[in-house]
């Protein structure tokens, strides 16, 4: 007996030793639980400097997806969004046969959508998912032949770059058009066009049984015939042996959008990388006789997209016709104390910087782009938080930044489903998008009880942790912006630079492109003084305290 009591606390002690080596190494500087309820615990609230920063043109090529309308959105612009892109053949080198003559030519285009019913016939009901603006609205479309030859790179100074094609550039494409491809007499097809949900029916006939195929929403036009019989079906063989020659030759489709007369319009967010082009055509073939004068039906079909990954181009075109106070918020900012709002917008939008424990005493910036303090040598709150953790041996359990919306203001607006947080400095993304971009990072909005947006809370625990383990490391600025999808973190480049306040080596460079995919915007309170404490943007920081 005696034995196994003396073997049962033995046990019990190299347990409780193990169990403190665990939470010992768990809870190491900067390190601790991770949990939505806090315990019950009160947050500790730090200030943060944000300001708006305009987004000038950007870089729009080979993006999916792409936006083509006219978003009359009036807290913000009415945005006009036009497409252009390369196409090519799907197979090169095609036998087109004798005396070819088209049928017809078909373009089309699959629309984002989800079925909503279906009868005991099969028929399905759609709903369009990525409509912006009146859902009945029309547009005038015109399609065109392109007049400007997209390159994917050039060369300079011996070294081989990227092709970049800017949000700007619509003029370029516009006053070197073509030919107008959808000339159909269906004012549907073209000065009345308008997104439709409807499911189509084709039927194909096989050995002479027809088999009917049922066809998701997507945009369907008629093409100019005798284009297609001179661009395609007449031109030399060589012209259509390989992608490089035929994309000089062909040098693509300009989409181009205005207003439908006095209809309200629309904006669409479009797939067109799985769009294609199929001329219908009959044509003799080697099985046929001198005297035999049956046509053999034929296709041919071109993507809108190379046959090859990397050597097709796209760029998509945005025209911002901006409300008032909305470009005098994004440009006129208060980067000392901070703006009251912040304006988030997508495409060619706007941005929110944000910049935590914010040194009052920094006076400016020497030549390699170091603060020069002030004489007072007043902490920062990081240093006070440093402090908190390293002496008085708090950890750190969460860290947030919670982004009250301006209800007032965004009521009977589109509100973005989520926001991205990423950055600015290194234009890189946070170590806890890294962590779990999904779930844990958060973004998405909170909505309240009427069914409108509240705010918007972004995790960035190992972030404030990664400042306080290292005081070597680098407290960069923050990038806010609205986000399409939280999959997608590229950023792309703008046109030029912006110089980021006094600092002669920080530049804002480029923004992320799920921002410059959602044609979007939100108001947000900012952190400056004069915003309701309970409304103003803070850091949030839960910590275990020692007893």
């Amino acid at each position: 007996m005696y034995n196994t009591s003396f073997i049962k606390r033995t046990l019990l002690a190299l347990m409780a030793i193990f169990l403190y080596s665990c939470d010992k190494d768990f809870n190491a500087i900067g390190d601790g639980l991770v949990g939505d309820d806090h315990f019950g615990l009160a947050p500790e609230k730090y200030d943060v400097l944000a300001f708006n920063q305009e987004v000038t043109p950007i870089q729009s090529n080979n993006m999916t997806p792409n936006a083509l309308g006219i978003f009359d959105n009036p807290l913000f612009a009415t945005t006009t969004a036009n497409f252009v892109t390369q196409v090519g053949l799907s197979s090169y080198a095609p036998t087109i046969g004798e005396s070819p003559v088209i049928d017809s030519v078909r373009i089309q285009i699959p629309y984002y959508s989800h079925v909503t019913a279906t009868d005991k016939d099969g028929n399905s009901t759609y709903v369009l998912d990525s409509i912006y603006g009146d859902t009945n609205g029309k547009i005038k479309l015109s399609v065109y032949e392109s007049g400007v030859q997209m390159r994917n790179s050039y060369f300079s100074g011996g070294s081989q770059l990227p092709q970049f094609y800017y949000t700007d550039q619509n003029s370029d494409f516009l006053n070197n058009k073509k030919v107008w491809l959808n000339d159909s007499s269906n004012r549907f097809e073209n000065e009345e066009f308008f997104f439709s949900a409807k499911e189509y029916k084709d039927s194909i006939t096989t050995d002479g049984k027809k088999t009917l195929t049922r066809v998701k929403p997507e945009m369907r036009l008629h093409l100019n015939k005798q284009f297609y019989q001179d661009k395609i079906l007449k031109a030399d063989a060589s012209k259509l042996a390989a992608e490089d020659v035929f994309q000089e030759y062909f040098r693509g489709l300009y989409f181009n959008v205005e207003r439908s007369g006095s209809s309200p319009s629309n904006m669409a967010l479009m797939n067109f990388s799985d769009g294609k082009i199929t001329i219908y055509y009959k044509a003799k073939t080697e099985s046929t006789t001198d005297a035999d004068t049956a046509m053999e039906s034929k296709t041919i079909v071109l993507n809108l997209k190379g046959s090859t990954v990397g050597t097709s181009n796209t760029a998509n075109f945005l025209q911002d016709a901006r409300n008032a106070d909305y470009a005098n918020a994004i440009t006129n900012v208060n980067k000392t104390e901070g703006d009251e709002r912040l304006y988030l917008k997508g495409g060619q939008g706007s941005v929110a910087i944000l910049r935590l424990f914010n040194q009052t005493d920094v006076l400016s910036y020497n030549a390699a782009g170091e603060p020069v303090s002030g004489a007072n040598g007043v902490p920062d709150q990081l240093d006070e938080i440093r402090s908190n953790v390293l002496i008085k041996n708090w950890k750190v359990n969460e860290a947030n930044l919670v982004f009250n919306i301006d209800a007032d203001k965004m009521a009977g607006t589109r509100e973005p489903n989520r926001v991205y947080l990423y950055n600015l400095t290194n234009n890189s993304v946070l170590a806890d998008y890294s962590a779990d971009p999904a779930s844990a990072f958060g973004g998405l909005i909170s909505l309240g009880s009427d069914k409108r947006g509240k705010s918007y809370k972004i995790r960035i625990t190992s972030h404030i942790r990664n400042l306080i383990k290292d005081a070597t490391a680098k407290n960069v600025d923050l990038g806010l912006v609205v986000s399409q999808s939280v999959a997608v973190n590229a950023l792309n480049a703008l046109k030029n630079k912006i110089q980021i306040q006094d600092n002669p080596v920080e530049y804002f460079s480029a923004a992320p492109r799920t921002s410059l995919m959602n044609p979007l915007g939100t108001i947000i309170y900012g952190g400056k003084s004069s915003v309701p404490d309970d409304k103003r943007l803070k850091l949030e920081v839960y910590y275990t305290k020692p007893n």
